[in-house]
């Protein structure tokens, strides 16, 4: 869970320093518009809408994925877990179900597989409960080859194949862990074959639907991104479309000057396309229910304030931050887990009620910082 993101690494953040002096944004290279993926991450939405929440543009209640649709949402970014049975969401009928949705409304899907019942990220990489017993680290491959090659072959019989897919979520750690005993140091012999198999999965979907599905690994914050594919290289983990990179700034020591910088790193040492698929900032620092909000105070940066224009400009430089570094996109996560009476492992409520996209002090009503869809900000 990318709000749970532990940083692996204290000697990350040295290894970018290293490798990278502070740099001038107008001498990097900047991505063409056309080429800039502006996305959001709803897998919440079902969800939300079944406890009873709505949500509304100009006081009209409004399908949200209409308005993120309308406002230039151009990628949907949605979770996958494998047998969620604490919860009757974020498995496979419900992430179909969202998929149709996007569909709908002409978006393209980021499909993330977590390889997990539950959360999956820095701090746990659970194996699902179906495939706890393998310990033959070549058969418990075949099963994540197999799960990945017959998702995507189903959603492609619905006409919803993906047109990107995470093999894994925030894999900072090696992914496929025993329950309960993580581990902070990879076998990359193991971590290899097991995302290399994903991988697998994924190309010969691709080869079977003759649909272009591009791979994504994904990575919490810049300066993990950094040692991390640089021991995944060393590894032979090699055969990927996307590096994909978490950038909170309240976890990361990467400050939104230096991302640049670090984007570039990984694009001009990889050659590889370069995404931050999560990110958020607050737009108040109000709670709007008994679920304490998880980005509080040291959430914030002095130039961007908890308030709807601060949230609103703190994206859209953000944006051209990850251009400036040679990136293609930006997707935004959970902007619309509003408030509700569902219940989570933690409280009843959101947890991200005041860094959503709708104003949880007005009916949800929609905040300006839909604007950081607008690709002429960028132009």
């Amino acid at each position: 869970m990318r709000f749970l993101t532990i940083i692996l690494l204290v000697l990350a953040g040295s290894v970018l320093h290293s490798c990278s002096k502070k740099t001038n944004t107008t001498d990097l290279v900047q991505t063409p518009a056309q080429e800039l993926y502006l996305g959001a991450d709803l897998s919440y939405i079902n969800e939300i809408e079944n406890c009873g929440a709505q949500y509304r543009q100009n006081g009209q209640n409004i399908d949200p994925y209409a308005l993120f649709a309308a406002k230039g949402c151009n990628l949907v970014r949605l979770r996958l877990w494998h047998n969620p049975t604490w919860s009757g969401f974020s498995n496979y009928a419900d992430v179909k179900r969202s998929m149709q949705r996007a569909k709908a409304k002409n978006m393209p899907v980021l499909l993330d597989f977590h390889y997990s019942d539950t959360w999956a990220d820095p701090s746990k990489q659970a194996v699902p409960a179906a495939w706890a017993s393998i310990t033959d680290p070549i058969i418990l491959g075949d099963s994540v080859y197999n799960y990945t090659l017959n998702t995507l072959l189903k959603l492609g019989a619905e006409n919803l194949t993906p047109s990107i897919v995470q093999v894994g979520n925030e894999i900072n750690s090696e992914v496929l862990q025993p329950t309960a005993q993580p581990k902070y140091t990879i076998n990359w012999t193991r971590n290899t074959l097991l995302i290399n198999r994903g991988i697998q999965g994924v190309r010969e979907a691709s080869r079977r639907l003759n649909k272009n599905i591009e791979v994504m690994l994904h990575i919490a914050q810049p300066e993990n991104a950094i040692w991390w594919f640089q021991q995944a290289n060393t590894a032979n983990l090699t055969d990927f479309d996307w590096i994909g990179i978490s950038y909170y700034p309240k976890w990361s020591t990467t400050s939104l000057t230096n991302l640049p910088t670090a984007i570039q790193t990984l694009i001009n040492t990889y050659r590889k396309k370069c995404m931050i698929v999560e990110t958020a900032y607050p737009y108040t620092m109000q709670n709007a229910d008994g679920s304490t909000n998880i980005l509080g105070q040291s959430a914030l940066l002095s130039e961007y304030p908890a308030t709807p224009d601060g949230q609103k400009n703190y994206m859209i430089q953000l944006v051209k931050q990850t251009l400036a570094g040679g990136g293609k996109g930006v997707v935004y996560w959970e902007p619309a887990w509003v408030t509700n009476t569902c219940t989570t492992p933690w409280a009843t409520g959101s947890a991200w009620d005041n860094a959503t996209f709708f104003n949880s002090q007005n009916q949800n009503e929609a905040l300006p910082v839909f604007d950081f869809f607008n690709q002429a900000n960028y132009k």
